[in-house]
Parts: C-alpha cells; structure tokens; sequence
C-alpha cells in the first residue's frame, strides 16, 4: 500500500512539473510574441524608446531637394539651412513624438505604379508628391516616405524607404515643407506697459519722439506738437510702443549676408523702458521687405531712478497699511508682525535683485540679436515708417473755404 502510495505521489509531481514547464512556455511565448507585433505596428519601430537620441532630422522633397535639415546640439535644435538659427524646440519635438506614436492601420499597394497616387513615390522622382524623413542618431537610421493625407480620415499614406509595402498610417504626418516654420521666430516681447519713449526716425525725415512722463499715463505724449495742430485722437500715438510686443519675425538671415545698405539711408528706433532696458533698431527696405538688426543695453540712469521711485511707492505703501492697523486691546495678544516686502526691509538687495533681471533680459536679448538680420512682418514695420503727421488731424483747407462765395444778407 506504501508503495502504491508513493508511485502515485511519484507520478502527480511528474504531471506538475510538466503542467507548469508548459505554462511559463505558453507565457514566455506570447510576451515576444505581443512585443513583436506592437513593433510591427509601429511607423518607425523603436522610435519610441529612442526620441531623444535623435540627433538630425533631415526633410528632402521631390528631386531629392533639401528642405529642412534639423541639428540638435547640446542646449538646443537648430536650422542648418538658416546658418544654424535656433530652431523651434517645441515643434521639433512635437514632430518627432507624432512620428514615435504613429500606428499602421492598413496596408496599401506594393505597385510602384501606384505609388505616385498616394504620394510615396521615389522622392528623386522630380514630379514626387511626397517627402523623405530622415532621422539620425538611432541604433539604425530610420528614413520614411510621407505621402499624401487621406482626405476622409485622419491618416496619412506612408512608406517606408527600400520597402515596396505602403501603408496608411493614423494621424498628420506630414512635416512642415517651409523651412522658415521652423524657426524660433521669436524677436522680442515687450509689452507696451513698461515703454516710457519711443523715437525714430525714416531716411528722409527728422526724428519723432512719443512718451509717457509716468507708467500710469493712459496715452503718449507727442514731442514738438506742431503749432496749432492737435493729435487726431488721445490714443492716435499709443500703438507705436506695441511694436516689441509679441514681436516676431517672417524670415532671418546672417547679418554677414544681409547687411545695412552702405549709402546709410536706415530707419532707426529706440525703444526705453521705464525700469532702463533699451532696444535699438536699424531696418531698411529690400526686395519689398522690411530688415531689421537689433541692439539691446541697459540706461543705468534710467534704471536708479525706476528702482527709487518702486521702493518709494513701497514704503509709503507699507506705511499706510501699518497705519490702518487696528490698535489690539490692552489684554489681547499682539498679533504677529507682517514681513515688509523687500524694497522695504532690504532696499539694496531689493535693487540688486532688479539689476540682475534687467542684466539677464539684456544678455538674452543680445544673445538673441548679435550676428542676425531680421524680416519683419509688414504689420510692424509700417510703425517704424511713419511720419508725424499721421498721428495729426488734418490741416483745414483755409484757401477753399476763403474762396466760397459770402452768404447773402
């Protein structure tokens, strides 16, 4: 009985172990399995475990032309076509997780034929609707045709290069075929709020000069206001100190390669803030487009002054909230005393601390500015091109109305 007993002991473990080999089997089987159809799903297999190892992309259209071709260097990404002006780190990167995310839905045709349809034909093919992605950097270069969008989904047609299969794949594909689009076009941002006196002045005209006496004033003051002329509104000036607010730019070019016309005849402007930071600007017309280079300093008079007159402001501030303080009855407890904010209990470091923004915004901006020249949007330029007068109402025609005939008696 004992050993009946223990062959069938015997004979269940053996049936155990085998039971549970055939289940790690079946597991450790459909794991790769699983992998391995995720991968092939996949537009660019492996993209997703490798985007920031992506160290160029590079965008060819039909004829093989060179489109794009993006750079990344250590701190950022930039054009190579625009003599490695910093690129858009947003939109690159944007473009390049929609491409690591991008599934195959269906399988198109295999007939070159047919390719020219849908936008995946060669792209050496001068007539090629496509356009050839190239990303370096990974364990293996990945290079993939973009086609046409399919105009009933969101989805785009796709190939992958030295492959005959196309497919269609989910989402918008297609990278921007301007190589302009994507620059960070970013000039400057300064709102007109902290501009206390813009002038300028055109090739043939005198200077103008707008201001504000006080951050506070509602509109700006024209210098030298012809006698007897008034402004055609209160708020006819107050659009020339937008004019480095949200300012960006429609193309940029080396300075070396596009420089100031040498007969001198330049648009020049400059823009102070109330708190000392100054932009200077030199445009000129070329080929119906308006260049600009741009300077940026510091007015270390202009700047003493704005801290002076912030911790003034808050001191009496804090004075008179001290002062409107309700006295605590004789048998309370005193309250806690309220922290005095800086320009009050530290003056100094209160003033150190706004020359160190001041110097960092002037340190970028020329980081921004040096060695480049800027397209600006028509919209912009146009301020920089104005006369006084137009600010003016017009002149009555006193030689018209003194030739109407008299009213009769």
């Amino acid at each position: 009985m004992n050993h009946m007993n223990s062959k069938t002991v015997i004979v269940l473990g053996v049936a155990a172990a085998v039971a549970i080999a055939i289940a790690a089997g079946i597991t450790l089987s459909r794991k790769p399995v699983a992998q391995t159809a995720q991968a092939a799903s996949e537009v660019l297999p492996g993209l997703a475990d490798h985007v920031n190892d992506v160290t160029r992309i590079s965008l060819s259209g039909p004829g093989q032309k060179p489109i794009a071709t993006l750079e990344k260097s250590d701190t950022r990404w930039t054009l190579k076509e625009k003599g490695g002006y910093p690129a858009d780190t947003g939109k690159v990167r944007e473009y390049l997780l929609k491409l690591s995310q991008a599934r195959l839905s269906e399988p198109k045709t295999t007939n070159e034929q047919r390719y020219a349809g849908i936008g995946v034909g060669d792209i050496a093919d001068a007539d090629a609707k496509g356009m050839l992605v190239v990303l370096d950097g990974l364990p293996q270069p990945a290079q993939l045709i973009v086609g046409i969008m399919n105009p009933r989904s969101d989805a785009t047609y796709v190939r992958r290069a030295g492959d005959k299969q196309s497919w269609l794949a989910r989402g918008s594909l297609v990278p921007d075929k301007t190589a302009a689009n994507w620059l960070d076009k970013r000039v400057a941002d300064i709102p007109a709020t902290r501009v206390r006196e813009v002038v300028w002045s055109r090739p043939d005209g005198k200077p103008v000069r707008l201001f504000k006496s006080q951050p506070s004033d509602t509109n700006y003051a024209l210098a030298e206001l012809p006698k007897g002329r008034e402004l055609a509104a209160d708020f006819a000036t107050n659009t020339q100190a937008t004019v480095l607010a949200g300012l960006n730019f429609d193309d940029v070019v080396a300075a070396a390669e596009a420089p100031p016309p040498a007969d001198g005849k330049v648009y020049r402007a400059t823009f102070t803030s109330f708190d000392g930071l100054v932009v200077d600007v030199t445009g000129w017309k070329k080929d119906e487009k308006f260049h600009a280079q741009f300077a940026a300093r510091k007015d270390a008079v202009l700047f003493d002054a704005s801290v002076a007159a912030a911790q003034a402001k808050a001191r009496s501030e804090w004075e008179a909230q001290q002062a409107a303080q309700p006295a605590a009855p004789d048998n309370a407890a005193r309250p806690a005393a309220a922290t005095p904010p800086l320009a009050v209990a530290d003056p100094a470091k209160d003033k150190a601390q706004r020359g160190a923004d001041i110097d960092a915004e002037v340190a970028t901006l020329s980081q921004r500015f040096a060695g480049w020249t800027f397209v600006l949007p028509q919209h912009k330029a146009a301020n920089l091109e104005k006369s006084s007068d137009e600010f003016l109402k017009p002149l009555a025609d006193t030689k018209s109305e003194a030739r109407k005939p008299a009213a009769a008696k």
